[in-house]
C-alpha cells in the first residue's frame, strides 16, 4: 500500500466515524478507534477519555437520543511513518435534542485534530481532540 492509499484509507475511516455516529451504530463506532484511544473533549464539557471502553458509554449517554448530522471537510493528513499519521478536519455538526430537553438545537463549527495508528493492516483513530470555532444554540 502506497502513501496515497494510506491517506485514502484514513479518509474512509473518518467517513465511517461520521456515518456510524449519526446512525448510532455503537459497535461499529467502537471499531474506528484504537483500544487505547484518547478523546479530548475539554472544549465541550471538560472531559478526557482514555480508551474505547471509557469513551463509548460517554458517547451513548450524551447522544443516543439526539438526532445528529456530522460533516467533515478539507482533511489535512500527514503520514508520519508506515503506521502513524496525523490529521486535521474542518467540521460542521447539527444536533437536535428530543422534545422537552432544555437544549433544542446546536449548529457547530470547528476542527478535529487527530492522530492515527495502523495495526493489523487497519487504520484507527489513536487520539482525537475537538475544537470549536462557533456554536449556534437554541434553548427551550
Amino acid at each position: 500500500m502506497g502513501a496515497s492509499d494510506d491517506i485514502e484509507a484514513i479518509k474512509q475511516l473518518k467517513a465511517r466515524y461520521f456515518r456510524l455516529m449519526d446512525t448510532k451504530d455503537w459497535d461499529g463506532m467502537a471499531q474506528v478507534f484504537a483500544t487505547d484511544v484518547e478523546i479530548d473533549m475539554t472544549g465541550e464539557d471538560g472531559t478526557v477519555h482514555h480508551g474505547v471502553d471509557d469513551f463509548m458509554p460517554y458517547l451513548r449517554q450524551n447522544i443516543a437520543d439526539v438526532v445528529t448530522v456530522h460533516h467533515g471537510h478539507m482533511p489535512e493528513i500527514t503520514l508520519l511513518s508506515e503506521t502513524t499519521a496525523r490529521g486535521i478536519w474542518a467540521m460542521e455538526d447539527k444536533l437536535w435534542w428530543p422534545e422537552g430537553s432544555p437544549l433544542v438545537h446546536l449548529h457547530g463549527y470547528g476542527h478535529y485534530h487527530e492522530t492515527y495508528e495502523k495495526a493489523d493492516g487497519q487504520w484507527r483513530i489513536k487520539t482525537l481532540k475537538l475544537t470549536r470555532l462557533r456554536r449556534d444554540m437554541v434553548t427551550a
